[in-house]
C-alpha cells in the first residue's frame, strides 16, 4: 500500500547519459509522463548548460502529484538566427519539427533557457512562434513580461505576434545548482495556477 504518494511512470533516456554516472541526459531526449500535462525543456548539455535545475524541478513537480514530461533540446545552445546578439559560440538555437510536435501535445510549458536575458528572451519567441502553448519563464537573472512585450512575445497581460504565450516567470533558477525549496514551492504553484485555468 501506498500512502500520500501516486505512482507515476516515466520513459527517460534517448540513448546511455552523459559524464560519469550516466547523470546527464543526451540532447534529444524526451521523458514522457503517462499524461501530456506539462513538459519541462532544458538547453541542449554541454560544459556551461547543464540540464540538473531542469530534473531537480520536474522531480519536485512529479512528486506534488503534476504529470510532467522532459525534452532535453537537439538544438539548444546559441541565440535564434533572429536574435540581436549571437551566443553559444556561434551555434543556432533551434526546434526539430518533431520537437514542436512533442511541446505542442502538452497544455503548458516550462521553459529553462539560462542567465543571459539578450538570449533567453529570443530562444522564448522563437518557441511561442513555433508552437501554440502557454508557458512559465524559468530564468537566473531579472525580466518582467515587458522585456517580452518588447520583443513581440505573448504574455497573459498583452497579446503580441506569438500564438503561444508567457503566462508567468520564476527568476533565481541558477544552472548547474540545486533549486532552493522556496523557488521549487513558487513554481509548484504557479504550475498548477496556470493548469487551472488553460482547464
Amino acid at each position: 500500500m501506498v500512502v500520500g504518494r501516486k505512482t507515476q511512470l516515466v520513459a527517460c533516456r534517448k540513448g546511455q547519459a552523459l559524464g560519469l554516472g550516466g547523470g546527464i541526459a543526451q540532447r534529444g531526449t524526451f521523458a514522457k509522463a503517462r499524461q501530456n500535462d506539462v513538459i519541462a525543456l532544458a538547453m541542449s548539455p554541454g560544459y556551461r548548460h547543464v540540464p540538473k535545475p531542469v530534473c531537480q524541478i520536474t522531480t519536485e513537480l512529479r512528486g506534488r502529484g503534476i504529470n510532467v514530461g522532459e525534452l532535453v533540446l537537439n538544438a539548444g545552445d546559441g541565440t535564434p538566427e533572429d536574435a540581436p546578439s549571437t551566443g553559444g559560440h556561434g551555434v543556432a538555437f533551434g526546434l526539430e519539427s518533431k520537437e514542436m510536435e512533442i511541446i505542442g501535445m502538452h497544455k503548458l510549458a516550462l521553459l529553462n533557457h539560462g542567465n543571459v536575458k539578450a538570449h533567453f528572451i529570443y530562444k522564448v519567441r522563437f518557441e511561442l512562434r513555433k508552437v501554440a502553448v502557454p508557458a512559465i519563464v524559468l530564468c537566473q537573472c531579472p525580466v518582467t513580461y515587458e522585456d517580452f512585450e518588447e520583443i513581440g512575445v505573448s504574455t497573459r497581460n498583452k497579446e503580441g505576434e506569438t500564438p503561444g504565450k508567457v503566462m508567468e516567470i520564476v527568476t533565481g533558477i541558477v544552472r548547474n545548482a540545486d533549486v532552493p525549496q522556496a523557488k521549487l514551492n513558487e513554481i509548484v504553484s504557479k504550475v498548477k495556477m496556470c493548469l487551472r485555468e488553460i482547464g
